[in-house]
């Protein structure tokens, strides 16, 4: 890409997120159920970190009024389970929780095995296959969902949205649901309910908490918020230059990777030759990067990219009947992947 195409794309940018660029508002809480281990001298920097997110993603849940017992919490990416792990700490005295841990990857050192009042449940299932309303427990029980994860990378997330957003128009107890298909370049408006559906009167899912991470993974197939994008004159091109760029907010001059699918997804040979160039171009280790633009432009740049993607999957959250927010839950010192999405429906109190 030339300097001349890079500061388009700056300009284009820059005007479609004048009005955003306000700073998020800080939030970061605590909450008691890790406060022992927080004070723990054995902890090293990295599981202090760990610990303070963990800590500020309960106090969300917990201020929001989402912990309780008689609801089933589904952490998307779950690796180890270490999220659930501590909200059923949290929920030591409640009755009825239940626990689904997804994660495709097998993953070793779980903690989830060792929790004996609550149920937990792992899927071995990418997200994008993932039909909550198909899950056994959760038809059986029809406790109310929350989703949670705590950096859950690019398109994971939007995955785990629509997963919620399907759920969402799908009461359970109904057939198995059908996924719809998802069109690579057009809308898929058939996502949206009936105005006669059930959910009306009851949504299953009570909320939503995720702390967001890796925009530069994010893809254009699976991103819930194109209408969004369509809606501001922009399209595959605009999203695929602005989710590379937003790697600058907190990567440095650290190589950009080259996974840019969560799922796996494989593009035309030729798209992938135009990406590859592209990306290269739009590498902070480019000559053409480090001459134009200073750290302080590119970190501010990536920022704004990164917030452009955000403001898509709020605007795909309000528009099935969810309040979505944006708050930094921790310091950048304790992740430059410090941004908390949490929402709930409409009609909550």
């Amino acid at each position: 890409m030339s300097r001349e195409d890079l500061q388009k794309f700056i300009e284009i940018l820059v005007q479609v997120t004048t009005g955003l660029n306000t700073p998020l508002p800080d939030k970061k809480l605590r909450h008691w159920a890790l406060q022992e281990a927080l004070n723990d001298p054995v902890n090293g920097e990295s599981a202090a970190k760990h610990l303070k997110q963990q800590a500020s993603i309960l106090g969300h849940l917990d201020s929001l009024g989402l912990l309780g017992g008689s609801r089933c919490f589904v952490e998307f990416g779950a690796g180890r389970g270490k999220l659930s792990h501590w909200v059923d700490i949290a929920l030591q005295d409640a009755e009825n929780v239940h626990f689904i841990l997804v994660e495709r990857a097998t993953t070793r050192f779980k903690v989830d095995g060792k929790q004996r009042k609550s149920t937990f449940e792992r899927l071995h299932i990418d997200i994008q296959h993932l039909c909550l309303d198909r899950v056994p427990s959760l038809v059986q029980k029809q406790l109310p969902v929350i989703g949670i994860g705590k950096h859950l990378c690019g398109a994971g997330t939007d995955l785990a949205l629509r997963c919620l957003a399907q759920t969402y128009f799908s009461p359970l107890g109904d057939p198995p649901c059908k996924r719809p298909r998802l069109n690579p370049t057009g809308d898929n408006s058939d996502e949206k309910g009936s105005s006669n559906s059930p959910l009306n009167q009851y949504s299953p899912v009570a909320g939503i908490v995720l702390a967001l991470c890796c925009h530069h993974r994010c893809d254009w197939q699976f991103y819930v918020g194109r209408d969004f994008f369509k809606n501001l004159g922009l399209g595959q091109r605009e999203f695929n230059i602005f989710q590379r760029m937003s790697s600058w907010a907190t990567c440095g001059f650290h190589k950009l990777a080259t996974d840019v699918s969560h799922a796996g997804k494989k593009n035309d040979p030729e798209d992938e030759e135009d990406n590859k160039d592209e990306q290269k171009n739009l590498d902070c280790n480019s000559e053409t990067i480090q001459r134009f633009l200073t750290v302080d432009e590119r970190e501010h740049l990536g920022r704004l990219c990164k917030l452009l993607i955000d403001q898509g999957r709020l605007h795909y959250l309000k528009s099935i009947g969810y309040r979505p927010t944006l708050h930094y839950y921790t310091d950048p010192e304790v992740s430059l992947e410090n941004v908390l999405l949490t929402a709930l429906p409409q009609q909550h109190n």
